[in-house]
């Protein structure tokens, strides 16, 4: 059993790159499985009113919300699409696998595809469904620089991956049925530690989502000549912090 789940985390591909039946099926399930990640912690993230204040940081009960609601969602949810496309719902999961040689280039390339459109849409439909209100983006807390900040995403991402490796994909682990949904714990743990710091991320596509530019009629309704577009740079913005 935990073979056959191991295959589906992995993909399976011969020698010229052809991509097995299953392929159509899993990049939806990518997408999928994304798009209800996303929509679910940007959402808490939301609803426990982040802070939107430049550098300050978020208070330790609201980020212990969104830090669970993470977990929570990131461990059922990679458990739900195990079989079916490994459930990897993050753009560096799947480039780490492909890596490793675990993963095909193009499979690859329509994974991160997925997960790209789906975070992209959960946020859109979230500024329609909350009446226009921002979706939070990661940022850098009071009196961290950029780099410090890439070096912090790069440990909590390195954990994340090494805590897979260790639990699905080494053959001697013990909880392979079970890695998947045990996963959501490091990112729980994650989310609290770089929460007020960087973000803690862990996750492109959902940076890349919560990052695109909108449409903002407030200055309209004052009398200006129109909406303004927004883009916040990853890492460069301090403002609308999410965990």
């Amino acid at each position: 059993m935990a073979t056959k789940l191991m295959q589906k985390f992995v993909d399976s591909y011969d020698d010229a790159g052809q991509q097995d039946a299953g392929c159509v099926r899993a990049v939806l399930a990518e997408f999928v499985l994304t798009f209800l990640f996303v929509f679910t912690v940007v959402s808490a993230a939301m609803g426990a009113g982040s802070s939107a204040t430049p550098g300050e940081a978020t208070p330790m009960a609201t980020l212990a919300a969104v830090a669970l609601a993470n977990a929570l969602a990131a461990g059922v949810l990679v458990t739900a699409g195990f079989h079916v496309s490994g459930g990897h719902l993050n753009p560096s999961v799947s480039v780490a696998m492909m890596v490793r040689g675990h993963l095909s280039k193009l499979r690859t390339v329509l994974y991160v595809t997925a997960q790209l459109l789906a975070s992209s849409l959960a946020c859109v439909l979230l500024r329609y469904l909350t009446g226009g209100m921002v979706t939070p983006v990661h940022a850098l807390g009071a009196g961290i620089r950029p780099m410090q900040g890439v070096v912090m995403e790069v440990i909590i991402i390195f954990s994340l991956l090494f805590v897979t490796y260790a639990m699905i994909l080494d053959p001697r682990s013990q909880v392979r049925t079970i890695g998947p949904l045990l996963t959501g714990l490091i990112v729980g743990a994650n989310s609290l530690a770089g929460g007020n710091f960087t973000g803690a991320s862990m996750n492109p596509a959902r940076s890349f989502g919560t990052g695109l530019p909108t449409g903002d009629r407030s200055e309209e309704r004052r009398g200006g000549k129109g909406c303004s577009l927004r883009w916040p740079p990853y890492y460069l913005k301090k403002n609308n912090r999410m965990t």
